[in-house]
């Protein structure tokens, strides 16, 4: 799979840059997309926007909202996705709900992905166990990576499940909140659990994501896993533009991962 290789094979961390379709802009998507694969991000996540985004924090919702009221639907979507699989190397990964995918038909949207060049899923509220036991061949036969999310409260039993049965990646939630809700430290709790998930050795790749907005926390979070996903505060950025600043987006990844 792409983005697993992707990930262990890149030993420097990866820093996944999650943005959310059709915002600003009905047409931004793509060339967000194509700004961030210039300023050297390898792996992209990319939300669907979603009327109710129960993972989602105050910014995130805002952006799916304007998204919606900009006429982005997946038909859309999946268009501007083909076009950047077609015009960029970047990984990308669609994250949604599981509404969004059974109201497409699961395999009709598995095909799409499958078309458009997606990678990967992240569907936070599809039970594993749904996905084990009648899902698995599907994503199988179209060649698309599912990534599970763990937090501070998972049990060892479903940690190792959720590492079993993810194709693409672990999403380690960084604290139980919703996304975007973190004061821009780790706590020293946040560290321990780090460090728990760490010295399990498990073999999936693991990336670390909500609340996570600056420099030092991305370079810690490589201490203990693959690299890090950062979602609302390239959002916020990307809500001070009229039209997406090509120089903006550049200087946003280069603040985070001092290149």
């Amino acid at each position: 799979m792409k983005i697993k290789d992707l990930l262990q094979n890149n030993k420097d961390g990866t820093l996944n840059i999650f943005f959310t379709a059709g915002y600003p802009q009905l047409d931004s998507t793509v060339q967000v997309a194509k700004f961030l694969d210039q300023a050297g991000i390898k792996i992209i996540e990319i939300g669907m926007p979603y009327s109710d985004p129960l993972a989602d924090g105050e910014t995130i919702q805002h952006s799916s909202e304007i998204a919606l009221r900009n006429g982005m639907n997946m038909d859309i979507m999946f268009t501007q996705v083909e076009e950047i699989s077609d015009t960029t190397d970047l990984a990308i990964i669609l994250m949604g709900y599981f509404n969004q995918m059974m109201s497409l038909g699961i395999e009709k949207f598995l095909k799409s992905c499958k078309t458009a060049g997606v990678n990967g899923l992240i569907i936070p509220d599809l039970p594993m166990e749904i996905y084990e036991y009648q899902y698995t061949s599907l994503f199988e036969v179209y060649d698309i990576a599912i990534s599970f999310l763990v937090t501070p409260r998972t049990s060892l039993a479903r940690i190792q499940m959720a590492d079993r049965l993810s194709s693409g990646f672990l999403y380690l939630v960084a604290d139980n909140s919703i996304t975007g809700s973190a004061s821009g430290s780790f706590s020293a709790d946040q560290i321990d659990y780090f460090k728990r998930i760490r010295d399990m050795n498990l073999t999936s790749p693991v990336l670390i994501g909500f609340g996570i907005k600056t420099a030092g926390q991305y370079e810690l979070t490589k201490k203990y896993a693959n690299g890090a996903i950062i979602g609302s505060e390239f959002i916020r950025k990307l809500s001070t533009m009229d039209t997406i600043n090509e120089e903006i987006v550049k200087e946003f990844v280069k603040s985070i991962v001092n290149r």
